[in-house]
């Protein structure tokens, strides 16, 4: 096993999780004061709109950090993981929905405005807990974790592994989100949720609200990656980066594969989740849409590209990739897709360890 472990270091160094934590803390301390600081004419504000962005980008850098622990440290390649990040998103928007009370367009003090276009009488016994923030917290966690403890046990008991087990993650993934169409479902169907008031009582309209969250995600984010990095230093990580290279002969030298392979899935699922879960008040939105496949697969496109096994380059690839989607969408909507083919083809012919391959630690394998 020591052998194994031995042929297997860490992709990054401290220096560099320095940096990358230097950065944040820069994000959440600049971003915020040139928005709500600097008046509007100069050159140095931050819009409202840059402001959501930044906040949605560090939401989806989580996703990818997540993504990266099970496939860069563990083997795992999951097509799904959307999933856990909508369901997050979704518990977040149950409650969201909760608070609007009689402010919506029915007015209902009760029953969200959509249960009350589809003529529904009583609030569903799922919705109950959800007008406490505390419970849609704590549901932002489990739901992500159950499910993913239960399709992660079957699959990895009954070892399904390599492309097998990433299309079982996709269906999944599709599974979902043709039952979240469903208006009968109980969420909103197509539209989802959106319209949202306040959490814990601020205004989600206000920029004060809205930097506050930013810093919030940015506490979230640098957490996620603290943990995942303690995670991948530990005894534990250097099991699951012997999975990821030779299964088998772990599986041999007596440690139990599966219970590892579970546990890392799980801890990921989570983080999707919690990255959902402040994805939506600052969006303003979520919907079946983020349950697509091809949601997923754009995740694992993040990864490759900022580079697989290093965790804060999954995450500069999560926020670089989509700032080319936001470029690309709005200046030449029509080439979007093959410019991320594009990107994705160059990297892996010319850059097989990501972005962070460049740097002199990465590509050294520190």
């Amino acid at each position: 096993m020591s052998a194994i472990a031995g042929r297997l270091p860490l992709s990054f160094s401290d220096r560099e999780s320095l940096w990358f934590l230097s950065i944040l803390a820069v994000i959440a301390i600049a971003v915020p004061i040139l928005n709500l600081a600097v008046p509007p004419s100069s050159p140095l504000h931050v819009s409202t709109y840059v402001l959501t962005l930044v906040g949605k980008y560090l939401c989806y850098a989580m996703l990818a950090i997540a993504v990266d622990l099970i496939w860069g440290f563990c083997g795992i390649l999951s097509l799904g993981h959307a999933a856990f990040f909508a369901l997050g998103g979704y518990a977040m928007g149950m409650y969201l929905m909760r608070q609007i009370g009689t402010r919506g367009v029915y007015g209902h003090p009760v029953l969200p405005d959509f249960m009350v276009f589809l003529n529904w009488t009583d609030l569903p016994w799922f919705w109950y807990g959800f007008d406490r923030f505390w419970f849609a917290m704590l549901m932002v966690a489990v739901v992500p974790a159950v499910l993913a403890y239960v399709f992660g046990w079957l699959a990895f008991r009954s070892r399904v592994t390599g492309v097998y087990l990433s299309i079982m993650t996709q269906a999944l993934s599709y599974a979902l989100m043709l039952a979240f169409f469903r208006n009968d479902m109980g969420f909103g169907g197509n539209n989802g949720f959106t319209d949202f008031k306040d959490i814990l009582g601020f205004d989600l309209q206000q920029d004060t609200t809205r930097s506050v969250l930013l810093v919030v995600t940015v506490a979230a984010l640098a957490a996620s990656y603290c943990v995942c990095r303690a995670i991948v230093a530990s005894r534990a990580g250097r099991v699951i980066r012997a999975i990821r290279d030779a299964e088998s002969r772990t599986r041999f030298l007596g440690y139990r594969v599966e219970s590892y392979k579970l546990w890392v899935f799980v801890f990921s699922a989570v983080v999707a989740g919690v990255a959902g879960a402040l994805y939506v008040p600052q969006v303003g939105i979520i919907n079946p849409s983020e349950f697509e496949p091809i949601n997923s697969i754009e995740v694992v496109i993040w990864v490759a590209v900022g580079g697989r096994g290093t965790l804060f380059g999954a995450a500069a690839g999560a926020a670089l990739v989509n700032y080319a989607k936001t470029y690309f969408t709005a200046a030449l909507p029509e080439v979007w897709l093959y410019a991320l083919g594009a990107i994705f083809v160059g990297v892996t012919l010319f850059l097989p360890r990501g972005l962070a391959g460049l740097m002199p630690a990465a590509s050294r394998g520190k």
